[in-house]
């Protein structure tokens, strides 16, 4: 059957993040925002926002029969999940401005909302590193603001994270559990704020688990701590406390040499990127419940199979997609099958996307697992407040 590009799938989202946070040194961060305003917040429970939107979805089955999957936010939903979104912001600056635009509230409509169906969803408006300082940081032109690509980088955003967790945790947590969730720039100051703020503090016994998408977490080689010395990786459903984290390549693609994702920024001999397979936590191969995004960026929305038309904002094809962890030749990655079939009329094969080779399925590191990592969700909750 046909093709379809992953771009187009994203929506439009141009995650281009996760090389790293820029460089951060003795540079003084900006003035703290108040996240006692809920203005600040992309994300707030029982309001009208980004993430109280349409998560209808056709599901397309290997006979070509499509069917609406309704959908509905639990507004009783018995834990909270804290979400910090990835590089999104195309503001003309180093560091995006506090206003959500339509980039922003885009990504947290695809990657966080349908969440809302196992657990509240807090998501912070913060300034990121923008997507307008990272090509610019990529190519070594100068910044927006004049400055070098390499010259050192406040951590507002990191700062401003902070401080959102700190609001979330004085005046909304109220003894709930949490899930942490990111991807990409995201995943990155999720992972530096659990590495210093949570990790092997009292605070910790409120984690569900933190699902760190799109990123490189460091792991020492064959064990499951790392840069977390007391949040290990998640090795089954009833785990609670412990951490997902992968970076996703078509098993047909895999990483080349100069990819970003996959091996950790550092050179280290006795670390590698953790790999945890949402779909099989255990190990081994697991079908992958894709959820994804259909509209936006001239989307063929009659390209998932052959003679059906998808108009919901969501398209699911149970069975077409696999995952597994590949380890092999320095790089540890969630590789992506697509279980082809010329008989079946719906499409034999997926595109990346528009980025290069090294950046594999980053785009849609989230939506190609969001079935499966609702349901992790929804078992760890259960596992979590069972222990309480």
């Amino acid at each position: 059957m046909s093709r379809i590009s992953l771009t187009a799938v994203a929506a439009g989202i141009l995650t281009l993040a996760a090389l790293a946070s820029p460089a951060s040194a003795q540079v003084p961060a900006a003035e703290h925002n108040d996240y006692s305003k809920t203005e600040n917040w992309l994300c707030w429970p029982g309001r009208a926002d980004a993430c109280s939107g349409d998560n209808t979805s056709t599901v397309i089955t290997a006979d070509g029969k499509a069917t609406k999957e309704a959908w509905k936010a639990d507004p009783k939903a018995p834990i909270d999940c804290f979400y910090v979104y990835p590089t999104v912001s195309m503001d003309k600056s180093v560091l995006s401005d506090m206003t959500p635009n339509a980039e922003e509230q885009r990504v947290v409509e695809q990657q966080l909302s349908r969440f809302a169906s196992k657990c509240r969803v807090y998501a912070p408006m913060y300034r990121q590193f923008t997507l307008t300082a990272l090509r610019a940081m990529i190519t070594g032109q100068p910044m927006p603001d004049g400055s070098a690509s390499n010259a050192p980088r406040p951590q507002t955003g990191y700062q401003d994270v902070v401080d959102a967790w700190n609001q979330y945790l004085a005046t909304e947590n109220k003894g709930r559990g949490v899930v942490l969730i990111g991807h990409s720039q995201g995943s990155g100051v999720l992972t530096q704020l659990i590495a210093s703020e949570i990790d092997g503090k009292p605070v910790q016994a409120k984690i569900v688990s933190a699902l760190l998408l799109g990123t490189n977490l460091p792991v020492t080689k064959g064990q499951d701590t790392g840069t977390f010395k007391s949040m290990p990786l998640c090795k089954s459903a009833t785990q609670t406390g412990c951490a997902v984290a992968y970076a996703s390549f078509l098993e047909s693609a895999p990483p080349p040499a100069i990819s970003r994702f996959g091996k950790p920024r550092e050179p280290n001999s006795a670390m590698e990127a953790a790999c945890v397979n949402p779909a099989n936590l255990s190990g081994g191969k697991g079908e992958l419940h894709a959820y994804m995004a259909t509209g936006g960026n001239g989307h063929d929305k009659a390209g998932w199979a052959k003679g059906v038309t998808v108009d919901t904002p969501f398209a699911s094809v149970p069975g077409l997609l696999s995952a597994t962890c590949i380890n092999k030749d320095g790089f540890n990655y969630l590789a992506v099958g697509v279980n082809a079939d010329p008989a079946d009329p719906r499409i034999d094969a997926i595109k990346p996307g528009a980025v290069t080779p090294d950046w594999g399925l980053h785009l849609v590191d989230v939506n190609v697992a969001m079935g499966n990592l609702i349901a992790l969700v929804e078992t760890q909750g259960k596992a979590w407040r069972a222990k309480q």
